[in-house]
């Protein structure tokens, strides 16, 4: 017999109410997820009032990956399995052991779900919010992970070594923020979303920083938007990077690639 008194029916319905596209799914994951009663109608309030999913569950869905979320920091998107995928198929060839930097990793997330596709890998991740950190490094136990301004807390050591560098910079133009569904706008850090005038802001600089960072012959792949790859191309070129732009419709998703000759 179950211990809760709300059926599964009572919190769609609520959901429902509250606009959750997919209540049926939410709801399932609600109710395995709480402890008690009490706690399902703490956590099926959390969600009706906006907050994500994800903060709520305290973990998201990525790539086959249960990956930590504390409320208050970036959800992994869908889209960015793209990137993903275009990471892994690089790594491919890389002799030995590939060094992987997951830049303005967040939850560290990308970084995980790369590791996870390769035989081995030397994870680095870096992130400037402290509470991203955490859960970065609940996520990355075997790696290395540390906090600070993009490439500033990273070892020497780690200079022309890194074989693929990932990052999913904050790449919303700031003008486009009031834009964003509430659950982002209201829930995740403004330094997560917003990626100044035209969106390329930090874009631009992890680009002019990744070129000595990257082994000769190593990749620098950046999640960008469909009408920013043009420019973050340009950027790469500049930045002595070939670069090319590959896009998947189906995820609506855009990933930038530049390699070190």
């Amino acid at each position: 017999m179950s211990v809760f008194s709300s059926s599964v029916a009572e919190v769609v319905v609520r959901l429902r109410a509250a606009g959750c596209v997919f209540a049926e799914d939410e709801a399932a994951l609600l109710i395995s997820a709480a402890p008690t009663q009490d706690g399902l109608d703490a956590m099926v309030g959390r969600r009706v009032a906006g907050e994500p999913l994800e903060h709520v569950l305290g973990w998201a869905d990525f790539c086959g990956l249960r990956v930590a979320v504390e409320p208050g920091v970036f959800v992994p998107r869908p889209r960015t399995a793209f990137l993903i995928e275009q990471a892994v198929a690089l790594a491919c060839p890389i002799e030995g052991t590939p060094v992987v930097l997951d830049l303005c990793c967040g939850t560290g997330a990308m970084g995980a779900a790369v590791a996870s596709r390769l035989d081995r890998a030397e994870l680095h991740a870096a992130d400037l919010d402290p509470a991203a950190v955490r859960c970065a490094r609940r996520n990355l136990p075997a790696a290395h992970v540390y906090e600070g301004d993009l490439c500033a807390p990273l070892p020497a050591a780690l200079l022309g070594r890194v074989h693929l560098l990932i990052a999913s910079p904050p790449y919303v133009p700031s003008r486009s923020i009031g834009l964003l569904p509430a659950e982002a706008r209201l829930h995740e850090p403004l330094l997560a979303l917003d990626g100044g005038g035209d969106g390329l802001d930090v874009v631009r600089r992890v680009i002019a920083e990744a070129p000595r960072w990257l082994a000769p012959g190593g990749h620098l792949l950046v999640e960008t938007s469909e009408r920013q790859a043009e420019a973050t191309v340009a950027a790469l070129t500049l930045a002595g990077l070939a670069a090319r732009a590959m896009v998947s419709e189906e995820l609506d998703a855009t990933a930038v690639i530049g390699t070190r000759p």
